[in-house]
């Protein structure tokens, strides 16, 4: 059992979570991205329309927006891209995550408290949300283990052009009802920012 093997009914079931659906990333305000991100951006998305793997959209697309997330915090947060994230293999959280933020004080380990999890889909979204709800719990229990609680977790789940949404808090966990389209990137900038920000 990995973090991928989670369905929504078994991570619903076996963490015993409450499921709930609210447009709560709608009315954010969009973020203004540097120059240097809109010129990268206007050159890789095309090429990240075309990719066909997972791995592709990751590196052209999704990569370089949580990178300018991280600026426009002013480095509030460390990104961390394929690591593993293994906090309690009996219950079958453990395995690798697409990308994490977390405010770890040095860039080589993952420290508490972790922020968000993003997972790169290259289907339909819904098909990740167990695997990223049982990533967000991981997190939360780590955070808890370490001392350094925060009152919610935020997970995403993208194919790089799509993206959706959900937070945790406690046992309760809300999906963001709507797909958002990474055009006008303004509005996924302004909302990852508000996620990684709303921690302060």
């Amino acid at each position: 059992m990995a973090y991928n093997n989670f369905t929504l009914e078994m991570v619903k079931r076996q963490f015993e979570l409450n499921l709930g659906l609210s447009p709560f990333c709608q009315g954010l305000p969009a973020a203004i991205p540097s120059e240097t991100f809109r010129a990268i951006f206007e050159e890789w998305f095309p090429l990240a329309q075309q990719a066909r793997s997972e791995k592709a959209k990751s590196e052209l697309l999704v990569s370089p927006v949580l990178l300018e997330v991280r600026k426009l915090t002013h480095n509030a947060v460390e990104l961390f891209s394929g690591e593993e994230f293994s906090v309690d293999r009996d219950r079958g959280l453990n395995g690798f995550c697409d990308f994490l933020l977390s405010r770890s004080s040095v860039p080589y380990l993952v420290e508490a408290p972790v922020v968000m999890v993003v997972e790169a889909k290259k289907g339909e979204l819904d098909v990740g949300f167990g695997q990223c709800i049982a990533e967000m719990v991981a997190a939360q229990l780590f955070n808890e283990a370490q001392g350094k609680a925060i009152p919610t977790i935020y997970g995403s789940v993208t194919s790089g052009r799509l993206w959706q949404f959900l937070q945790l808090e406690e046992k309760q966990v809300t999906i963001d009802v709507n797909e958002y389209q990474i055009i006008p990137v303004e509005r996924i900038l302004g909302i990852l920012k508000w996620m990684v920000e709303g921690q302060d």
